[in-house]
């Protein structure tokens, strides 16, 4: 069955980095798009990053264009995101998911790992 496990999260202080992986299983990992979102308390799920299959078109949200990179190894079946220049504002639980269609609905994401908590202190 798919499996997507996301892992890397913390506690980090303002301005700080932090780097999220996700390992996938279950799938031809390397035909899908995969993407990040992330949902803080009391907000809706909101679209944080996605990557082509073949990890050479990558699509951001405003709100971390410059700060955040997504890469995929695609011999390795893990997405990463990498996180700098941290905000408060960045505070949330990151999930990963598996794309199926367009790339910034949540609605056209079929699996999605459990999550990772974010916490960034000002």
């Amino acid at each position: 069955q798919v499996q997507l496990v996301e892992s890397g999260g913390g506690l980090v202080q303002a301005g700080g980095s932090l780097r999220l992986s996700c390992v996938a299983s279950g799938f031809t990992f390397s035909v899908y798009a995969m993407g990040w979102f992330r949902q803080a308390p009391g907000k809706e799920r909101e679209f944080v990053a996605a990557i082509n299959w073949s990890g050479r078109d990558a699509y951001y949200a405003d709100s971390v264009k410059g700060r955040f990179t997504i890469s995929r190894d695609n011999a390795k079946n893990t997405v990463f995101l990498q996180m700098n220049s941290l905000e408060p504002e960045d505070t949330a639980i990151y999930y990963c998911a598996q794309n199926s269609r367009t790339i910034y609905s949540s609605d056209d994401y079929d699996y999605w790992g459990p999550g990772t908590q974010v916490t960034v202190s000002s």
